[in-house]
């Protein structure tokens, strides 16, 4: 007598998941740690100033005062930048019943969001890009963070130890007060490598079984800085940041618009405007040409 297995049954009920996963990372780091500043117009502009270094001050007694020489603020500008996706759903894919979302297109505007914030990110630090004022055929573009760093220390080769400390010692110097490192995932090894070295050891957890080969907080002679990793910005760049300085410009937040029918489907358009600032150029720093 033949078995009868569930190879021969039919109508089997379909085990499928109601979770779906996604691997890609969303995390936009320096979007995050910024603040966010509206303005009203596609350029805008602010004022940047410094004091004199110190100098021999000694007066005769009786002396008659000189005039001084003032020096004027610096102009700064950037554009706001458009950004913008689209997407289509059909009407019989949002009236289907699916695993792991309740309806189709508010499970791809989810998806979306993500997707365009991560575009924001690589367009404050994912590219070195120099603001265009654009025209009725030319697309604006914002001046990445790359553009409005002054504090420059050009490395042409792996990130060091020593690379980190003469940047810092120039923000110092330029009386900046940067607090987070932002380094690229890469990189991470290196400055994981500072802990071991010059006789510094490693850390070992007393009862347990792991080690810790990292370093969260970098302290120098020149200041304390946090260590964040960035998976979108320039492998060929390390940033020293005070996040106090940086704005998230916004001229229009992301807002999804239902665009006309046309199709047997909804299509959506997902768009914002947005720039970047950095309030004083000297305020921070940054490694270049790294490998």
């Amino acid at each position: 007598m033949a078995v009868y297995s569930s190879y021969d049954q039919i109508g089997i009920m379909e085990d499928v998941s109601s979770i779906v996963t996604t691997i890609s990372p969303s995390d936009t780091p320096f979007s995050a740690l910024i603040k966010s500043e509206k303005v009203h117009n596609r350029l805008f502009e602010w004022q940047e100033d410094t004091l004199r270094a110190g100098q021999a001050n000694a007066k005769v007694e009786g002396a008659a005062f000189a005039a001084g020489t003032q020096t004027p603020t610096v102009m700064r500008s950037n554009v706001t930048q458009i950004l913008n996706t689209t997407f289509e759903v059909s009407a019989t894919a949002d009236a289907i019943k699916t695993h792991g979302r309740a309806a189709e297109t508010a499970y791809q505007l989810s998806k979306v969001l993500k997707e365009i914030k991560k575009d924001l990110e690589f367009a404050y630090v994912g590219t070195s890009n120099a603001a265009v004022s654009g025209s009725s055929s030319v697309a604006r573009e914002m001046a990445s963070a790359t553009e409005m760093i002054t504090t420059d220390t050009v490395v042409t080769g792996a990130l060091t130890e020593a690379a980190l400390l003469d940047l810092a010692e120039d923000c110092y110097n330029n009386g900046s007060d940067p607090s987070l490192f932002m380094i690229k995932p890469a990189d991470s090894l290196v400055t994981a490598g500072f802990a071991a070295s010059a006789g510094r050891n490693r850390t070992f957890n007393d009862g347990t079984k792991s080690v810790v080969n990292a370093v969260d907080l970098y302290i120098s002679p020149f200041g304390e800085y946090r260590i964040i990793l960035n998976r979108h910005q320039l492998s060929t760049h390390a940033f020293l940041i005070d996040p106090s300085m940086w704005r998230s410009i916004v001229l229009r937040p992301f807002s999804r618009t239902l665009l006309g029918k046309v199709s047997d489907g909804d299509t959506h358009a997902v768009t914002g405007e947005y720039s970047l600032k950095h309030m004083n150029f000297a305020a921070d720093g940054m490694l270049s040409a790294l490998t």
